[in-house]
């Protein structure tokens, strides 16, 4: 067993689910464990440690590595440490065919255990950077409303690149999509069952407007793609309306998944869904159910710094995903970033989720190299 690989085993074993997945004082919930485990972990390999207060009971978890002489640039290492939910069998790591299972395995306790056992060697090596600060930022929330990297990025925390810790099969990822979650809401006239043209019926609205954005509204984004991403997306994934039979449905609800594409807003997202509805003699209020903005992200792959890691990685072209994650907010922040890790995003929220111990290890190789060529 290699120390990658025992290290991520051991993160496994910590349960770090995300409190907005459990109810209230759960066992499993919240990162601190992981976080005091990481803590203790770094400071052994000589790494400056310090926790950032986001939540009660909730901290990152930042651990720096300074550069012999003054520093000149400073690059950011940011995995998540929370997972979605599990059974009390999934945080117990289980090792079969050159895979480790387990919950977080590759969501992103993979990324955790690459990242800091890269720099946990370089620490302890001659070849530590002359100009170079390295940051090991484990952040909180990602999974649900990404309170972490939000305060993170509020606290005013610079740096000349951000890789953030993502399972992408070892692909170095320059864009992401980003989520809307919009709510529409239509309203009509209760009346009794026995005499329902008294009333008007917000159901019977509402299917037409979920007919409408899962047909001509999906035609039409597919029409429009990114070199990276493709296109944007749309899916009615909620509806609820009416309280019983016998009663004519005053209100309808639907909540829609919009991924978007860099260049586009929520503000244009809405009124884009305004005017097509109105096109159709149709309409319905509309609100954000997110706590935050979740942009799209786009990062230069011309950057040095990235074209730099891109080339450590043997990449000739980034990659893009269709997930949103931490690298937006960062970049929103200012400070370039990216999207690397080992896993396979298909594994990734699954009963049974693994990681390929050989992957893990490249990426740990790979990241510790890059950490080499930096001045």
């Amino acid at each position: 067993m290699t120390s990658t690989e025992k290290l991520l085993a051991e993160l496994i074993a910590l349960p770090s689910v995300n409190p907005a997945f459990l109810p209230p004082r759960h066992p499993h919930a919240g990162e601190k464990h992981v976080a005091d485990f990481l803590a203790v972990t770094a400071a052994r390999a000589g790494l400056e440690v310090e926790f950032q207060k986001v939540l009660p009971g909730r901290s990152n978890v930042i651990a720096r590595l300074q550069p012999k002489n003054k520093t000149r640039q400073t690059i950011l290492l940011a995995p998540h440490l929370d997972t979605v939910g599990a059974d009390g069998t999934q945080f117990i790591p289980q090792r079969q065919n050159g895979r480790l299972h387990g919950r977080g395995a590759c969501d992103t306790k993979g990324a955790i255990a690459a990242m800091l056992a890269a720099l946990g060697e370089l620490a302890n090596s001659k070849s530590r950077p002359l100009e170079t600060e390295v940051v090991f930022a484990g952040l909180i929330d990602e999974e649900n409303a990404q309170a972490g990297s939000r305060a993170l990025a509020a606290a005013g925390f610079k740096a000349d690149l951000a890789i953030v810790g993502e399972p992408t099969k070892l692909q170095v990822v320059t864009a992401h999509k980003g989520s809307l979650w919009l709510q529409l809401e239509t309203r009509g006239k209760a009346a009794h069952g026995a005499t329902p043209q008294l009333g008007t019926n917000a159901v019977l609205q509402m299917a037409h407007v979920v007919d409408i954005l899962e047909t001509d509204y999906a035609v039409r984004l597919r029409r429009r793609k990114h070199r990276l991403l493709g296109a944007g997306t749309v899916n009615v994934g909620m509806i609820a309306g009416g309280t019983q039979p016998n009663i004519v449905p005053d209100r309808c609800t639907i909540t829609i998944d919009r991924r978007t594409l860099p260049g586009e807003s929520e503000t244009g997202v809405r009124h884009e869904i305004k005017a097509l509805l109105a096109g159709e003699k149709l309409s319905a209020n509309i609100c954000s159910t997110k706590l935050a903005p979740c942009l799209p992200l786009e990062t230069d792959a011309k950057l040095p710094l990235v074209r730099r890691f891109l080339q450590n990685a043997g990449q000739t072209k980034p990659a893009g995903v269709d997930y949103f994650c931490d690298a937006a907010v960062l970049a929103a922040a200012g400070i370039p970033s990216l999207v690397f890790g080992p896993g396979d995003i298909a594994q990734a929220h699954t009963t049974a989720e693994w990681i390929s111990l050989a992957e893990l290890e490249r990426a740990k190789n790979l990241l510790g190299r890059f950490f080499q060529s930096l001045p």
